[in-house]
């Protein structure tokens, strides 16, 4: 079986020869290549210039051997083109000079047309398409997770503000929803239509909130997104982080891969999301600085765990943070496949 099959294949529930692997945050902080080139420009000089994001996104592909390159981009792009001007500070993440926090600047948010709003960000697509060895993954951030940005001004730990319009204000909330839903869609069907071979949807955030809370608040709306993907028959993953006490509700969604990450134990979160989504995650980024036999240790438990459920792919519980050496990073790849493919043989798995 090829690269260009076994991720596909994995996210579809269907027999594969090794556990397909790829990591959140491949192409970044960690490669010296990219730190040269954030010398010279920005993160969103980056995005915004397809020659420089299809260098970037490539990388990580050659240099590791993943099975899935993720289009380098930022889940904050959708905010300008909605016309909220934002920055992206270093170490920080997004802020927003004007949150968004009464009806009318709810209203003053605009749906606009991805190919015109940002027209690089398909171009990329398309010339990465003409280039790649393996899928590329497209994304998105999900609307709880932009809401929280626009609302807070920024990354939040208390999420006080996004609570708050959340629980006073439930119809202007839902106001804020549909908008972010509708531009979510459109944003992810138009990078489908450019050639995208799966869609990853990041709530990060959304684990602050209780089970409850996400089933009024925030269900209905993620439901609608993937119920409007669902006919482009590309798998749809699923993912934030601290979000254990959600997975039982995350199928729901209409989901097809669900992200889990390194909080919970990879035979909990299958017991929980059931076996008719597969499951991706979820060794701590953390763990990449330990010794490799504890690296080694801690990625068989994971891979025993996730080869006894339906669809299973490997990545790590959140993102690969700027200090990691690539080195171990290759390494790792390499020794997922070839502990997986012993393991798929042991267990009589026929591709």
């Amino acid at each position: 079986m090829s690269r260009t099959d076994r991720f596909l294949k994995a996210c579809r529930r269907q027999p594969v020869d090794v556990s397909p692997v790829w990591f959140m945050r491949q192409a970044g902080r960690y490669q010296p290549e990219y730190r040269q080139l954030r010398e010279r420009y920005s993160l969103l000089e980056i995005c915004r210039q397809p020659e420089l994001c299809v260098q970037v996104t490539r990388l990580p592909v050659e240099q590791l051997g993943v099975d899935a390159a993720i289009l380098f981009s930022d889940i904050s792009l959708p905010i300008g083109a909605m016309g909220r001007e934002f920055d992206i500070q270093e170490h920080v993440g997004p802020v927003l000079a004007h949150p968004v926090r009464s009806r009318q600047d709810v209203e003053s948010l605009h749906r606009f047309e991805p190919e015109e709003a940002l027209p690089y960000v398909f171009e990329s697509i398309r010339g990465l398409k003409r280039e790649l060895p393996v899928p590329l993954i497209g994304f998105a951030g999900a609307p709880f997770t932009l809401a929280s940005y626009i609302i807070e001004g920024g990354p939040s730990r208390d999420y006080l503000r996004t609570k708050q319009m959340m629980w006073s204000e439930p119809s202007l909330w839902q106001d804020l929803m549909d908008t972010l839903a509708d531009v979510t869609i459109r944003y992810l069907q138009s990078q489908i239509a450019a050639g995208v071979d799966a869609v990853q949807l990041f709530d990060s955030w959304v684990g602050s909130l209780s089970p409850d809370d996400y089933r009024v608040f925030v269900l209905p709306t993620m439901r609608r997104i993937m119920d409007a993907l669902e006919p482009f028959d590309v798998p749809l993953i699923y993912f934030g982080v601290t979000t254990g006490e959600l997975l039982p509700i995350w199928p729901e969604t209409g989901a097809t891969v669900i992200g889990v990450d390194w909080r919970v134990r990879l035979e909990d979160a299958a017991t929980r999301v059931g076996p008719q989504v597969a499951l991706q995650g979820n060794l701590d980024p953390a763990l990449l600085f330990a010794p490799w036999e504890v690296i080694e240790a801690r990625t068989k438990s994971i891979l025993d765990q996730g080869l006894n459920h339906s669809g299973f792919i490997f990545n790590l519980g959140h993102g690969v943070h700027r200090l990691t050496d690539a080195s171990k990073l290759q390494r790792l790849t390499e020794f997922v496949h070839s502990y997986s493919e012993q393991r798929l043989k042991e267990q009589g798995v026929r591709v």
